[in-house]
């Protein structure tokens, strides 16, 4: 496992980590054995941190992180995310005293004194100018109850606004090989200013696997269904804000991506790697053999630069005109 230093801070995080949204819900079935053997597979293979939120099965991926690595505080870093218990567009969801008890809530579940980094949770960029905020996460960062502080964001706009503060040292994106659009501006400006980049959404919901079909369904609580147009939040978390029938399509044409890379997955993953304004790409994992797999793109082959070429080509011509939503 290779290492990168988020930002301009003293983490150093492995390059592979792991989002936990999954095991806490809303990806259909769970199983919290096979959560915890996929959280302790991750560490043994040299997984440092760990990305999760509040309202990932209200709370639950939060005590299963607090269980696997209790004891390990001081070599497992996590991160969590908080708003989206609230109302988001409620200014008093971002007043010192919510965000006060968000995170007590956060750190009792999680077991732990301190957080390695607190990210607000996809906030309107009406909050983020605002910055109200900012100054709530710089007190409780003097008070020692966390480290650093970021933000999740769904566009450019709302990131480039971020960097507006000087003490957010992380910005978590959705970036992948359908929504490459953070690349042209966002990271540049972030590394220059010493931001780290959390890459969330890796394999745009599962379509960079190449293992859907047009007929694929899925269960009533799985956000592939109940989300898959935008119904319940942002549509880019799903699919990258792609339609469903167009990404399986999509995805059936980028098949030659795996070629000496494994899988259509771990090249997908790879991709992401490869681009150095990256300090880690979180994928997300129901069980030990998906935290395998996703492993593996360590240490397969990089992409080359005529096979970058065509893919930003392939991008711009054939994805993004079919991308819903602000990004």
């Amino acid at each position: 496992m290779k290492y990168r230093q988020l930002g301009n801070t003293e983490l150093e995080v492995s390059e592979l980590s792991f989002g936990t949204w999954a095991i806490g819900g809303a990806w259909g079935a769970t199983n919290d054995n096979e959560a915890l053997r996929g959280l302790e597979a991750a560490m043994d293979a040299g997984v440092n941190f760990f990305d999760t939120a509040d309202v990932y099965g209200d709370g639950h991926s939060e005590e299963l992180i607090g269980k696997a690595t209790k004891g390990k505080e001081d070599k497992i870093h996590v991160a969590s995310k908080f708003a989206r218990g609230g109302d988001i567009n409620d200014p008093n969801t971002y007043s010192k005293e919510s965000v006060t008890s968000y995170l007590d809530a956060t750190l009792k579940r999680l077991g732990r004194e301190r957080l390695d980094l607190y990210q607000i949770h996809c906030p309107p960029i009406d909050i983020l100018k605002d910055g109200s905020v900012f100054q709530v996460l710089d007190d409780l960062q003097a008070q020692g109850k966390i480290r650093h502080y970021g933000v999740s964001v769904e566009t450019v706009e709302e990131g480039l606004e971020c960097l507006h503060y000087p003490n957010v040292k992380a910005l978590q994106v959705i970036y992948n090989i359908f929504r490459q659009k953070p690349a042209e501006r966002l990271f540049p400006q972030a590394k220059k200013q010493g931001v780290g980049i959390l890459t969330r959404v890796p394999l745009a919901s599962g379509l960079l696997t190449g293992k859907y079909t047009k007929e694929t369904t899925f269960a009533e609580d799985d956000h592939r269904n109940f989300n898959r147009d935008g119904e319940a939040f942002n549509v880019g978390e799903t699919f990258a804000g792609l339609p469903f029938q167009k990404g399986v399509e999509l995805s059936t044409s980028l098949q030659w991506i795996k070629e000496e890379r494994g899988t259509m997955a771990q090249a997908a993953l790879r991709w992401i790697l490869d681009n150095d304004d990256v300090t880690c790409v979180i994928p997300g994992f129901r069980n030990e053999k998906q935290v395998s797999d996703s492993l593996e793109a360590v240490s397969v082959p990089s992409f080359s630069k005529e096979e970058q070429e065509k893919l930003t080509k392939f991008y711009l011509e054939d994805v993004e005109p079919n991308i819903r939503g602000g990004y």
